[in-house]
């Protein structure tokens, strides 16, 4: 095959691969479950007031999700939502969105975030209430309240009905890889394996 037909091929294959990066675009208004039949009420989501008015918390860190898992109306729309709480020194471990951009907004308190792009290059920032930062697609990124003693409250905004979330703690240590593949990739004996698997399989 040619150079020139190669680059062709691999153009229509980049177009088309990239084409379907996100949630498909539907041929409807909107996707209606099975069953059910649309009205006001479904295109209305209450799950969120608690976690907005700051309801008790029983973790440092806590997500209250608007996906097209708790909020059918949103299939196909290619947006989602999330309110993030915060405890004092709480904290967002490390973790990716497959499918999606977060574009988060703080409202209450401050945080420390952070984003890893695929040249290990590390960008921190402060954020205080009415900041926003976005984590690209993909990345690997975290948020922290360093305040010992007031909670922090954050929205999340992102392009997809189901961004999906992989935390890089329970995705390395609670996913069941073999410890001794563990220890020899972070440099490590296995007993401090033992104890991150431990620590990441509970609960």
């Amino acid at each position: 095959m040619a150079a020139n037909a190669r680059l062709a091929l691999a153009i229509v294959l980049a177009t088309l691969l990239g084409a379907h990066a996100g949630d498909p675009d539907i041929t409807s208004d909107f996707i209606v479950p099975d069953g059910v039949t649309p009205n006001a009420d479904f295109f209305t989501f209450k799950g969120l007031k608690q976690a907005l008015w700051g309801a008790p918390m029983d973790a440092t860190f806590k997500v209250t999700k608007a996906s097209q898992v708790e909020f059918p109306a949103l299939m196909g729309q290619s947006v989602s939502y999330a309110v993030l709480q915060f405890a004092p020194g709480g904290i967002n471990p490390p973790h990716t969105h497959p499918r999606s951009a977060e574009l988060l907004l703080v409202v209450q308190g401050s945080l420390e975030v952070g984003l890893v792009d695929s040249n290990n290059t590390l960008f921190p920032q402060v954020l205080r209430t009415g900041d926003l930062f976005v984590f690209p697609k993909g990345l690997v990124h975290f948020q922290a309240n360093k305040d010992p003693r007031y909670p922090a409250l954050a929205l999340s905004a992102f392009g997809s009905a189901n961004a999906g979330t992989v935390s890089l703690p329970k995705t390395l240590f609670g996913s069941g890889i073999d410890k001794d593949v563990l220890a020899k990739s972070f440099k490590t004996d296995a007993q401090t394996m033992d104890k991150l698997v431990s620590a990441n399989t509970m609960g």
